[in-house]
């Protein structure tokens, strides 16, 4: 199984609604089971709360479930763990590829550049902005899934097949 864990700031915006798209497009692709997604933040201020109201309720408008998802920080462990970490801004990529542990660095990148048609490189955060803002980064999302969907399909592959 293919692990994907998305990072941002505080695990109540942009990196659980990356989760939710993710989680949706794997089942629509056909992908579940053989591949896993979480989200987490650099910061621990938020562990255990929901995502903020106004990115569940961008979401639910667009049909993604973010209501049981609950904010956490980013462990050492997750570095063993996940076969990516992906950054939502450059913030988030540098802290982790300095948290990253030797042989792990190459597991961290920017989410962005899974959506070669989108001209930046950081998902920017809506939590001091409006409604539009929270928008955008579903936008942002569900084009960076597709994505890493594609890219990373050959790979889940093999891997289904070496586990037979």
């Amino acid at each position: 199984m293919m692990k994907i864990l998305f990072v941002c700031t505080g695990n109540i915006c942009r990196s659980p609604t990356a989760e939710g798209v993710a989680r949706r497009w794997i089942a629509m692709s056909g992908l579940e089971g053989q591949v896993h997604v979480e989200s987490a933040g650099i910061s621990g201020h938020h562990v255990g709360e929901s995502p903020d109201p106004r990115s569940q309720t961008a979401a639910q408008r667009r049909g993604y479930d973010l209501s049981r998802l609950r904010a956490r920080k980013v462990e050492p462990r997750d570095f063993a763990e996940f076969d990516l970490l992906l950054a939502m801004d450059r913030d988030h990529f540098h802290y982790l590829r300095d948290k990253a542990p030797e042989g792990s660095r190459h597991k961290v990148r920017m989410f962005l550049s899974f959506a070669p048609r989108v001209s930046r490189d950081d998902v920017p955060d809506p939590y001091y902005g409006g409604a539009k803002g929270f928008d955008a980064v579903l936008d942002l999302c569900e084009e960076a899934v597709q994505g890493l969907l594609e890219e990373i399909r050959p790979e889940v592959e093999r891997r289904r097949r070496s586990a037979v």
